[in-house]
């Protein structure tokens, strides 16, 4: 992870917030419009309710025409204008898309894919990060935007590049890759051991021979593969540490940050985490998915956990259809509200759109925004103002923190490594058992924490852990101090499986948790398309009437666990499914399969009971469709659904965004949501 040479201020942006209320905004691209468009975007703003905008994010080909030649009378107008109008910038670096001389001059700046083809200019993200020509042009326009523009009013935050996650396989990759690996191992002997490379004859001689993973005559060594993801992630963290460095050495006081892309393969946020001011992500939910709801949420629970529990940014997101999907659904005003409330439910002092103004010309022409082609006599206009005034409700939430009694382990080496070609089944997805796992706290109105492995586990009652396929010796160590001080503990399949280099651990699995969950495994074997089925043991008191196994299941023995179920049928027939184990104060149990939506559910309960774990509301499972989280003071709740929905509420609450009493049930229309205080707190 790339050094911190300047102090954070991650207490910036609450200060903002503290000023602004919740920020409400997005993306503004002035320089795509003539000059007498800005005042009435300025005039429009102030309309809306807005008051935070990211400028500057595709600007680079206007502030810097040819090489060294910069423009800046026009930024400086627009930063004039929108400080005039109230508007605070979100001022960003225009590193993400460089101009075409950029690559016609240098077309070493460009990347190479797997195939070997370098990409041209003429689009977006056309840069290498590990160039050092790119690199020198980034930090030197981001230098002259901080000199310029440290202590103009109208600037609150610095934006570095946009949605990171660029990736190159050229000779440029293959130079820092190697550099990379030397301070990794410092031995050519120290690689090769870990990567095993006697098998098939991989053995290298030295550092200067080993390439990206570019295409292969068949499958790439897996740990290559894992430090190339690494390394990747490294390379563009760095670009943005040096620009980021930039800014601060010139002055800036102000939040840094970027945009993060949610669970992007590409970046590792738990390294990049603590180089930002403010955790900020874009969100592009389908919902056309019949689980957008709950996905999204997850994403959120993330960006707050990412942040230590600190309030983030919703820097994009859709007003209405995007245009990137081959088949674009609209969302309706109910639902582009509700999805807004539900970043600010889960942690977010800042709803952001992208964009503004709804581009002409270009790619992105069809892509919503705020301000449409239709301009401001349009429903999608005046739903923008409605939020705006809806978020100007919400004052009192700003800074609040959700408190979390479960946390769910999640790691992007585990994941990167655990869906490498050549292994059991490529239908075990981790991000999906995630998905789901988390889905079924999210029917509870449990808040949830993302935990990276071998965190401090101590603030929970629970730890959940869907699927880790490398388990460590310090993540193994926090799981048992976790048990044993009396949480519960569930782990999924095929977890505990690898080392820090993706080679298999030997011995009975899981073999850093064996003695901790009480039961090991000989063989992990596909299971086959007709689901499987588990037959629960007496001492199950709370199974479904129904639990059935798929994808995925372990041959297992019980090594002092309790058998709670066995494998019915097939291959694995007897042998244990779900296992209970007692350690210290706390009990671990053990998944030898993908469980059923409803089996998953009956065995979460039965931990989250044994922790004590409740959710916000008396039900213990929400009505269908309807989200409730607990932020400070406030209680969420949406309906996501098409249906009314009745909620049970303890005590005489007041609605921030209708001003209504509600005491004892609380009705959502569909589409609706209420943020809710008790009375006697007010």
């Amino acid at each position: 992870m790339a050094a911190t040479l300047h102090p954070r201020r991650v207490d910036a942006f609450g200060e903002l917030a503290g000023e602004l209320g919740l920020c409400f905004g997005g993306d503004y691209n002035p320089e795509q419009w003539p000059r007498e468009i800005w005042r009435e975007d300025a005039e429009l703003m102030v309309r809306a309710g807005v008051n935070l905008v990211t400028v500057g994010v595709f600007s680079w080909a206007r502030l810097e025409p040819s090489p060294g030649e910069r423009d800046f009378g026009w930024l400086d107008e627009v930063l004039d204008l929108l400080h005039a109008h109230g508007i605070a910038v979100d001022l960003a670096t225009p590193t993400a898309s460089p101009p075409p001389w950029l690559g016609i001059l240098h077309p070493e700046t460009l990347p190479v894919n797997p195939d070997g083809v370098r990409l041209v200019a003429g689009s977006r993200n056309q840069f290498t990060p590990a160039s050092r020509v790119y690199r020198e042009h980034a930090v030197s326009i981001a230098t002259a935007m901080a000199e310029r523009y440290v202590d103009h009013p109208a600037v609150r935050m610095w934006h570095v590049g946009n949605e990171f996650g660029q990736i190159d396989f050229g000779d440029e990759a293959a130079r820092e890759f190697r550099l990379w690996l030397r301070e990794r191992y410092g031995t050519i002997e120290a690689l090769n051991d870990a990567w095993g490379t006697l098998v098939w004859a991989q053995r290298y001689r030295d550092f200067d021979e080993i390439l990206p993973p570019r295409r292969m005559p068949y499958l790439v060594n897996p740990a290559q593969s894992l430090d190339f993801r690494r390394y990747t992630s490294w390379a563009l963290q760095r670009v943005f540490t040096e620009q980021r460095d930039a800014i601060r050495e010139a002055g800036a006081t102000q939040p840094i940050t970027t945009n993060f892309m949610g669970f992007e393969p590409l970046t590792d946020l738990w390294e990049w985490a603590a180089d930002v001011d403010v955790i900020a992500d874009d969100q592009y939910p389908d919902h056309g998915s019949a689980t957008a709801s709950s996905d999204i949420a997850l994403v959120q629970d993330l960006m707050r956990s990412l942040g230590g529990g600190r309030p983030w940014a919703l820097m994009e997101q859709a007003v209405s259809a995007t245009s990137w999907r081959p088949h674009n659904l609209p969302k309706s005003a109910d639902r582009a509200r509700l999805d807004s409330l539900q970043a600010v439910a889960r942690g977010a002092d800042a709803i952001c759109f992208f964009q503004w103004r709804q581009a002409r010309t270009g790619a992105e022409r069809f892509h919503s925004a705020l301000l449409p082609h239709a301009g401001a006599d349009t429903e999608v206009f005046a739903s923008a103002c409605a939020l705006g005034a809806d978020l100007q409700k919400l004052r009192p939430v700003v800074g609040g923190r959700v408190a979390a009694s479960v946390g769910v382990l999640f790691d992007w080496p585990s994941w990167w490594a655990a869906e490498e070609p050549g292994r059991p089944t490529e239908r075990l997805r981790t991000l999906e058992q995630v998905q789901r796992w988390h889905r079924a706290l999210w029917r509870r109105g449990i808040a949830v924490d993302l935990v990276k492995p071998g965190a401090d586990l101590s603030a929970y009652a629970a730890v959940l852990v869907p699927h880790s396929y490398i388990v460590e010796t310090d993540a193994a160590a926090a799981l048992r101090a976790a048990v044993q001080r009396g949480a519960s503990l569930v782990v999924g399949p095929f977890s505990g499986v690898a080392d820090a280099h993706a080679g298999i651990l030997t011995g009975r699995s899981p073999v850093l948790l064996r003695d901790l969950v009480g039961v090991s495994g000989e063989e992990w074997v596909g299971l086959p398309d007709a689901p499987t089925r588990v037959a629960a043991e007496s001492a199950w008191t709370t199974a479904p009437a129904v639990a059935e196994a798929s994808v995925l299941g372990e041959r297992l023995r019980a090594d002092g666990a309790e058998v709670l179920a066995r494998f019915e049928d097939g291959h694995l027939a007897g042998a244990p499914a779900i296992t209970r184990h007692r350690v210290g104060e706390g009990t671990a149990w053990y998944l030898g399969a993908v469980l059923s939506d409803a089996a998953l559910a009956a065995v979460l309960d039965d931990a989250l009971d044994a922790a004590g774990v409740t959710g916000v509301v008396p039900d213990r499972v929400l009505p269908e469709d309807v989200e409730g989280i607990r932020r400070g003071d406030a209680l969420f709740l949406l309906n996501h659904g098409e249906g009314t929905r009745h909620v049970t509420v303890p005590g005489p609450h007041r609605d921030l965004l209708s001003d209504a009493d509600v005491d004892g049930q609380a009705t959502l229309a569909p589409g609706a949501a209420m943020v809710l205080i008790e009375r006697h707190a007010e």
